[in-house]
């Protein structure tokens, strides 16, 4: 077996991600599959309205949400195989010399999948707990019959069995592909990725080049860090905003998860950058550069890409709400209309400026503690 079960141990992200997509998608749409067993009752021009602006909440929360944490899984699924390959290209190469096809050795990447069946699980679970307290709250208003909660065998197929499958699926088909590298090749640990150097970058002063080489190097974590920086920015003001268009426990369901993805992504992206540049990092400790600089040079380059995911997050957000407000709650009276809360735009960036910043400064402080000999002896 190739992949062992520590490595298996480690992409704690992609269960996180795939719990989160599955406990909102499974709790709306078992709400949305139950609502349409009581269509029949429904007998007031009120009570369609309000059931039409139910389904069409479920389904919208249901495909946004379970869309964008599909990516993000992909995306993570794709970044630890390469970086499981990265790791052990030595032990690829031999069984490559050793007369084993690419097929053969990715074969037993399937096992990356079981991250994916856990989380699955868990959420699904998990709905299913909070299910009673969404039903109740759905219905607040009494416009709607009882809705009982039911057990659908199709849905936890397509909630918790199918994802695993695809997902082992789609590890066995990219290891395949990323195995395209001659075994003396992998032997020798050369780097897989070819990176030209950007001419614009050869007369710049070494620290700047270094933090635009990062940069150009890992750009899977551009995508990482502009996503956590995008899930803390969207989730933390729209939750502001469910006390009056939808409910305060799912304004605490979706803050909750933004702040797991957001820092289950920073997490993730930081210590990969940190690992990447380990040597990089101790012979600048050896040649008198101070911790300060090591950090501006390994991490300063990605914080445009995080303000960026601010941007980008405040501006889903709002777009979101409005088209919610716009389109699915347009019939239904009482539904407040939906402005841009600037006080509370103004309060999440003081709070993800001193929390993003305090995070570099942690982890520029743990550049200290890297050991030159420690490196040295790899």
């Amino acid at each position: 077996m190739i992949v062992s079960i520590k490595d298996i141990f480690k992409m704690i992200g992609m269960l996180l991600v795939s719990f989160c997509s599955v406990i909102v998608c499974g709790m709306f749409l078992n709400y949305y599959l139950d609502l349409v067993t009581v269509e029949n009752l429904i007998t007031t021009d009120v009570s369609r309205i309000f059931y039409d602006a139910q389904c069409s909440t479920a389904k919208v929360v249901s495909a946004v949400s379970g869309g964008c944490l599909l990516l993000t899984t992909v995306v993570l699924l794709c970044f630890y195989i390469g970086h499981y390959i990265d790791t052990h290209q030595k032990q690829l190469g031999i069984m490559k010399a050793l007369g084993y096809g690419r097929f053969s050795v990715a074969k037993s990447f399937w096992v990356f999948g079981l991250p994916v069946l856990a989380g699955t699980a868990l959420g699904y679970l998990g709905a299913h707990l909070l299910m009673p307290k969404l039903y109740e709250i759905q219905n607040k208003d009494g416009y709607l019959p009882d809705v009982p909660i039911s057990f659908h065998l199709g849905l936890c197929i397509a909630l918790v069995f199918a994802p695993a499958v695809f997902f082992s699926l789609l590890a066995v088909i990219y290891g395949f592909l990323k195995l395209k590298v001659p075994a003396l090749q992998l032997m020798r640990e050369q780097s897989i990725r070819k990176v030209v150097p950007s001419r614009k970058d050869t007369d710049l002063p070494f620290l700047q080049e270094l933090e635009k080489s990062n940069v150009r190097q890992k750009k899977s974590l551009i995508f990482f860090i502009t996503f956590a920086v995008f899930c803390f920015a969207a989730m933390t003001q729209m939750s502001c905003s469910m006390d009056e268009l939808a409910s305060r426990m799912m304004g605490i369901m979706i803050m909750a998860i933004g702040i797991v993805l957001a820092v289950v992504t920073l997490f993730i992206a930081t210590t990969s950058v940190i690992k990447a540049n380990r040597k990089t990092i101790t012979m600048m400790k050896v040649f008198g550069y101070s911790a300060r600089e090591c950090g501006k040079a390994v991490l300063s380059g990605y914080r445009p890409w995080a303000y960026l995911g601010f941007v980008l997050g405040t501006i889903y957000q709002y777009a979101l709400l409005k088209l919610m407000v716009l389109v699915v709650f347009k019939d239904v009276e009482g539904v407040p209309d939906y402005k841009f809360d600037v006080p509370v735009m103004f309060i999440t960036l003081g709070v993800f400026i001193v929390l993003y910043e305090a995070i570099m400064y942690a982890y520029t402080r743990k550049m200290e503690k890297l050991s030159v000999k420690e490196i040295m002896l790899e």
